[in-house]
């Protein structure tokens, strides 16, 4: 069935337009514009995330603490006609929920009060819809009640809420991302639509990356500056040349061995320094995917980290994708960090696809 006629069975959606806090450089802004959404604005606190987010999405980046903006301010980025969904969408930044929050005796408890500030630009707004995406650990035991206390705001402002953590393979994203993903409508019950797929389709590394051109150590692609990847000692390169296929740092020899890992407590990370392999979807990317000491992030068969290219492409973001206005000279701890900060745009898409399908069923 062409998607003209299913269109017309299901009837013509009326206009969405979204308003994204904590856009970093536009990964759920964008998912939501692959969907047809209009993306009308994004927040952040830093402020180089202006060039990606304003080329890829469309919207106006507005480089300003969440604390500091008003519901009025937001309520006029909208246009001004009838029949249009308003989306106030956000990704609190996640650092305070993340397990390591949890062993840093140094916690910013400042960053705790980002979820009441989006609870209360709901308040102020009144979207139609709200959604709020996050590590899983915002739904654990020690972190229930800044969750729960968020719900209760949406549910006092007459929203049917419902959240789940979501493991990102199930929607086609090529890493083991889990995320814990809110939606919450005045128009009635709303939920995250079934997962588009299984174990048997999962999308692989192979998927991913498997058509890239062969890199060195150090070396950058002439065709895609993205495509470079992180220099290695000579300790390192030995190391990944005695690190097999899918394998870390528990195969080495006694002598490659670093100090921690020798000690108890160093064994729990069995991960870092280790190999990708094709058949699976690649680890959760972080904002310091490149380096090969951060986790699994060696590169499957080829003697090196990951390239800046093989985290964007593991986060769904295309490769038209614009992150800088000149990408020959960024530097890979910027694009890394931009990289691994971002909403993949396909868990993006996922939600706004699950928004239009609750449109159709409501309005």
């Amino acid at each position: 069935m062409s998607d003209v006629v299913k269109n017309k069975r299901q009837g013509k959606l009326p206009k969405i337009e979204v308003v994204d806090l904590f856009c970093g450089i536009g990964g759920l802004s964008y998912g939501m514009k692959s969907a047809g959404f209009d993306i009308r604005a994004g927040y952040d606190l830093d402020w180089t995330c202006q060039y990606a987010y304003e080329t890829n999405t469309g919207g106006k980046f507005f480089y300003k603490d969440v604390n500091s903006v008003t519901g009025d301010e937001i309520k006029k980025l909208y246009s001004k006609k009838k029949n249009i969904i308003r989306v106030l969408a956000g990704c609190a930044p996640c650092q305070p929920f993340s397990s390591y929050a949890f062993k840093n005796k140094k916690k910013d408890e400042n960053k705790y009060n980002l979820l009441y500030e989006f609870g209360r630009l709901v308040k102020e707004v009144h979207p139609d819809i709200v959604t709020m995406e996050n590590v899983p650990a915002i739904a654990s035991f020690k972190l229930k009640s800044v969750l729960s206390d968020f719900v209760n705001t949406l549910k006092s402002e007459n929203y049917e809420v419902s959240y789940k953590v979501v493991y990102c393979p199930n929607y086609g994203v090529p890493q083991t991302r889990k995320r814990m993903v809110l939606l919450a409508s005045r128009l009635g019950e709303i939920e995250l639509i079934p997962p588009t797929h299984s174990k048997d389709n999962y999308v692989t590394v192979k998927d991913a990356i498997g058509n890239l051109p062969a890199l060195a150590a150090g070396e950058s692609c002439s065709s895609d500056p993205l495509h470079r990847c992180r220099a290695l000692s000579p300790l390192n390169k030995q190391r990944m040349l005695a690190t097999p296929y899918g394998g870390s740092w528990r195969d080495w020899p006694e002598e490659l061995l670093l100090e921690c890992h020798k000690k108890e407590e160093g064994k729990s990370f069995g991960s870092v320094y280790g190999r990708m392999v094709w058949e699976e979807p690649a680890p959760t990317m972080t904002t310091l995917c490149t380096g090969i000491g951060n986790g699994r992030f060696g590169h499957p068969e080829q003697n090196r980290a990951i390239s800046a290219r093989e985290a964007a492409l593991f986060q769904t973001f295309p490769t038209s994708y614009k992150f800088f206005p000149d990408e020959q000279s960024v530097s890979l701890s910027k694009a890394s960090r931009y990289i691994g900060n971002a909403v993949p745009p396909r868990l993006g898409e996922i939600i706004a696809e699950s928004i239009k399908q609750h449109i159709r069923t409501h309005k």
